[in-house]
């Protein structure tokens, strides 16, 4: 059989069909996540009921009036699952900011030191890692006390850690390039490498584990208000709600599963957008796909 003959002036289309064909978990972690940004943006202006209103009956069923059930004071847990979702994603958003610049910032600082500078820096990085996320974060929150505040600022430091040993490797694979160093003989200053070459070529790493830490900072915060040392009342809190359902999960488990539903959908829907943002940014993986 004889070769395709290729016309003149064809052009291949299949690789931009492939390139515009978004992943399938960038598209579902995506809907989770708009699904609970309506749900905590909703609660800003609007709640079924008053979170302070104990006019329902105690433990009800969830039915026609309240849609997720009352609690074990006849308030409506619904009106909680909202404000909860808002408490939640100000926490990941927050959390995940604050752990992008101050982990970049410690990350480039470390990718340009040299000798032994660079060995305490990689070793207490190295230290800071090995602890569990949610325990420096229990440790930093129970030194400030329990707040919004100084949930976003403990999760957020705690979690700067493996951004900053992501921007040291990142940054130091990057800077031993023949495109930086041709732009430092040029005369380039080091502000104008990081500007101009190491954070367009780190980003859509960083953009990654972004999204990756505001899941893991969302849990966090259930975690930590699970123990008491989240935000506290009257604030509403996933993690509370289900510390509060935990004694009347027998006689009424909706009180458990409704918040529980809630984390469970925007920890799938930030990693999952963390996988889809890994695959639709990664050249090489798109290649394969």
């Amino acid at each position: 059989m004889s070769a395709p003959v290729e016309l003149p002036g064809a052009v291949d289309t299949t690789p931009a069909r492939r390139r515009t064909r978004l992943p399938l978990t960038l598209v579902v972690g995506a809907a989770f996540l708009l699904f609970a940004v309506a749900l905590g943006a909703l609660s800003l202006v609007w709640l079924p009921f008053d979170l302070a209103d104990t006019s329902g009956g105690r433990l009800e069923a969830p039915g026609a009036e309240h849609w997720m059930g009352t609690d074990r004071l006849g308030r409506d847990t619904f009106s909680f699952i909202m404000a909860g979702t808002r408490i939640a994603l100000t926490v990941g958003l927050g959390s995940a900011a604050i752990a992008m610049v101050v982990g970049t910032a410690i990350g480039l600082v470390a990718a340009f030191s040299r000798g032994w500078l660079d060995d305490v820096q990689s070793s207490l990085l190295d230290v800071l890692i090995a602890f569990p996320t949610l325990l420096l974060a229990m440790l930093i929150g129970a030194a400030q006390g329990a707040s919004l505040g100084s949930a976003v600022v403990s999760i957020g430091l705690a979690a700067s850690a493996i951004v900053a040993r992501l921007t040291r490797i990142l940054a130091k694979r990057l800077l031993g390039t023949q495109f930086v160093t041709a732009a430092r003989t040029s005369g380039t200053s080091w502000l104008g490498v990081i500007r101009s070459h190491l954070l367009p070529n780190m980003w859509p790493t960083l953009v990654v584990a972004a999204a990756l830490i505001f899941g893991a900072a969302v849990l966090a915060e259930a975690s930590l208000s699970y123990l008491g040392l989240g935000v506290p009342p009257p604030n509403s809190s996933l993690g509370r709600l289900l510390q509060e359902a935990q004694s009347t999960v027998n006689t009424a488990p909706w009180g458990a599963i409704a918040p529980g539903v809630v984390i469970v959908l925007i920890v799938l829907g930030a990693n999952f957008l963390a996988d889809g943002l890994r695959e639709r940014l990664d050249p090489t993986r798109r290649e394969r796909g």
